[in-house]
C-alpha cells in the first residue's frame, strides 16, 4: 500500500485516541496527523501510548477554524480525513445545546468545505472523508421493534442527536452535490479505554472506586447496544479500505443490555477483583469493598433524563455481509478489560478527579 497522510479530528478524545493507536499499529507506513482542541474530554495523555511514534503529529486546533483546516489539508497533503471531533454527551446538549450546533454542524461543514476546496484542485482518486456518527440519529426503538437499519428514517430526540443528524445530511449532500468521496458510520454505544468519566460505564467504575453513589436514570431499563471501542476501530478500517464511496454503514456490537444490568455487572466484577486483591482495598479506601460492603450498595435511582430514548439497537448486517465485519469482543469480555483498565489507571492517578 502507498503511504497515506491521514487526518484524525478529535484524535485525543475517547474513540479518536483509540483509533489513532489502532491506525499507527496496523498501518505503519502512514503519517497520522491528530487535530484536537483539547476541550474537557480530550487529553494529550490519551496519546501517550504512541507519543514516541515518529509517524504521529499533533496539532492543537478547532474544527471551526476554517483557515487552519485548509492549511493542514494543503501543507500535510491529507489523503484521508477521519472525523471524530464532536460534542457527544446528551446531558450537556440538553443544558447547553449551542456548542453542539457550533461544533457538530458548523465544524463538520468547515471540514467538508475545506476538503472539497483543496482536493478539487488535484486528483480526488484515493481521497476520502469518513464521518463518524451515531445510532441516536434514528431515535428510539420500542421493545419489539427490529434494530435500526441504514434505511431507517432519522428521528433524533435530543439536541446532540439532532446536531449529528444534521452533520450526516451535510456529508451526504457534499457527496451527491459535489462528488466528494465520503463514507459514514453510525455506531452504537462505545465503551473501553480512554473514555471520559461522564459516560455510564467509566462513571460507574470510578464512582465505585471513590465510594460515590451510582446514579441510574429512571427505572434503569433503558436498553443500548454496546460496541467495544477496538471493534469500532476495526470496522472503520474496513470501511476506509473496502467501503463503497457515498455509503452509510451501521456498526453495532450485537450486545443489547439494560442500563441497570450493566451497572450490576460492573459491581459484581469489581467485588470479585477486590476480593482477591487486598492491595486495591488500601489504594481505594473509600470504596465499599474496602469497608466490607458490596459495590451494589451504592446504586441510586435518580430522576430520568429529559427525552430519554428507551432503546437503541443496530442491525449491522450490511457491514457484515459487504465488508466482513464481526465484533471480536462480547460485552462480558470487553467490560472485563474495561474495568481492569480503569482500576489500573485510577491507581496510577491517570484521572485526577
Amino acid at each position: 500500500m502507498q503511504e497515506k497522510n491521514i487526518l484524525i479530528t478529535g484524535g485525543a478524545g475517547f474513540i479518536g485516541s483509540n483509533f489513532t493507536h489502532y491506525w499507527l499499529k496496523n498501518h505503519k507506513d502512514d503519517n497520522v496527523i491528530v487535530l484536537d482542541a483539547l476541550t474537557y474530554a480530550g487529553s494529550l495523555k490519551n496519546l501517550d501510548e504512541s507519543k514516541d511514534n515518529k509517524k504521529l503529529n499533533f496539532i492543537k486546533g478547532d474544527i471551526c477554524d476554517y483557515e487552519l483546516i485548509k492549511k493542514i489539508l494543503t501543507e500535510r497533503q491529507i489523503d484521508i480525513i477521519v472525523h471524530f471531533a464532536a460534542e457527544s454527551h446528551v446531558d450537556r446538549s440538553i443544558t447547553g445545546p449551542d456548542e453542539f450546533i457550533r461544533s457538530n454542524i458548523t465544524g463538520t461543514h468547515n471540514l467538508l468545505k475545506a476538503s472539497l476546496e483543496v482536493w478539487e484542485k488535484g486528483d480526488m482518486q484515493g481521497k476520502l472523508f469518513h464521518h463518524i456518527s451515531t445510532d441516536e440519529v434514528y431515535g428510539s426503538l420500542k421493545p419489539d421493534e427490529p434494530p435500526f437499519k441504514e434505511t431507517n428514517q432519522y428521528r433524533p430526540n435530543s439536541p446532540y442527536s439532532a446536531s449529528k443528524a444534521a452533520a450526516d445530511h451535510l456529508v451526504r449532500a457534499y457527496n451527491k452535490t459535489y462528488n466528494l468521496p465520503i463514507t459514514v458510520s453510525n455506531c452504537s454505544n462505545n465503551y473501553g479505554s480512554y473514555q471520559f468519566p461522564e459516560k455510564l460505564i467509566p462513571l460507574m467504575i470510578i464512582n465505585v472506586l471513590k465510594g460515590i453513589a451510582l446514579p441510574v436514570y429512571g427505572d434503569g431499563l433503558n436498553v443500548r447496544d454496546w460496541l467495544y471501542v477496538e471493534d469500532h476501530c476495526l470496522a472503520i478500517d474496513l470501511i476506509i479500505q473496502k467501503g463503497k464511496r457515498g455509503e452509510f454503514y451501521n456498526v453495532g456490537g450485537c450486545n443489547e443490555w439494560k442500563n441497570i444490568d450493566i451497572v450490576k455487572l460492573i459491581c459484581s466484577l469489581m467485588d470479585g477483583i477486590f476480593d482477591t486483591d487486598k492491595q486495591l482495598r488500601q489504594i481505594f479506601p473509600d470504596s465499599p469493598m474496602a469497608k466490607g460492603k458490596k459495590a451494589e450498595s451504592l446504586i441510586s435511582y435518580v430522576k430520568d433524563r429529559l427525552g430519554h430514548d428507551r432503546r437503541y439497537a443496530i442491525d449491522n448486517s450490511k457491514i457484515k455481509n459487504e465488508l466482513g465485519f464481526e465484533p471480536l469482543e462480547t460485552f462480558k469480555t470487553g467490560i472485563q478489560k474495561t474495568v481492569n483498565w480503569y482500576i489500573k489507571k485510577m491507581s496510577e492517578g491517570f484521572y485526577n478527579i
